[in-house]
């Protein structure tokens, strides 16, 4: 049975509390990242397509626009509302990785936007596993900053220090799971950069989204947000610039189903 308890204490906090500021900031995903996974994953109009920690839709409706017949799941109650508003066409249920409340062998097609490393790894690829049909994909795809660019970092380095023991994509732990299951072939990947434009208001949304800062009380909060709004307004590569461009890569993984 899924309940709230069995999701992380950061994503479960910060994403209930910041669901608008998720809506408003993050990004969506390149569209050479969803034609490859079109192609790569065979999504067509004949595809059954379960979304994972589908949040506010944003991948959801990407999805959506390629014709699939898609099914979100999303354990947290905020991030569900915000859905239904958004995409009241989509079925959005109660649910997390490791419990789909779905039927056996129910999908073509499984994706994971922005989240697999929230998961209970050898749990949520048994519980995939099984809602899959036999040969099914698995895809996964994370908007990871570009850190290689000066400001990016600087950002980096302002919220870093508040992440506690919130899971995150860049320590690659999520991985082990994949290396250790023999549910599904081997991970294969793709990467593709990304500008993300946004004016500084939906940047400030950007961070405050992060369920880590999120969940901070409200003083310290505005203190990070207040620190990024400075950075932003002083940085010579952002400064008095009404549309900022935040460069991403977009990391995409697939791995098929076995029998």
């Amino acid at each position: 049975m899924t309940t709230a308890n069995s999701v992380h204490a950061a994503a479960r906090q910060g994403f209930q509390i910041g669901a608008d500021a998720y809506e408003r900031g993050r990004p969506g995903y390149p569209a050479a990242a969803i034609e490859f996974l079109q192609q790569t994953l065979n999504l067509s109009s004949a595809t059954t397509v379960v979304d994972l920690a589908a949040g506010t839709g944003k991948f959801t409706r990407q999805l959506q626009d390629l014709g699939c017949q898609v099914v979100a799941i999303e354990p947290v109650e905020g991030m569900r509302q915000k859905f239904e508003a958004l995409l009241p066409n989509i079925p959005v249920l109660n649910g997390t990785a490791e419990s789909i409340p779905l039927d056996a062998a129910s999908t073509d097609v499984v994706t994971v936007a922005q989240a697999f490393h929230w998961f209970q790894g050898e749990a949520a690829l048994a519980e995939i596993h099984r809602v899959l049909k036999p040969g099914g994909y698995l895809g996964l795809i994370w908007n990871v900053r570009d850190e290689s660019v000066d400001w990016v970092a600087q950002i980096s380095a302002i919220i870093t220090p508040h992440e506690g023991d919130a899971p995150r994509y860049r320590t690659g732990q999520w991985r082990t799971a994949f290396e250790q299951t023999d549910l599904f072939t081997p991970l294969e990947t793709q990467i593709f950069s990304y500008a993300h434009q946004y004016d500084l208001d939906a940047a400030i949304d950007r961070v405050a989204s992060i369920s880590f800062i999120a969940a901070l009380n409200a003083q310290t909060q505005q203190t990070v947000l207040r620190q990024v709004r400075e950075l932003l307004e002083h940085h010579p590569q952002t400064r008095d610039r009404p549309i900022i461009e935040h460069p991403y890569r977009t990391e995409v993984f697939w791995c098929t189903r076995k029998s």
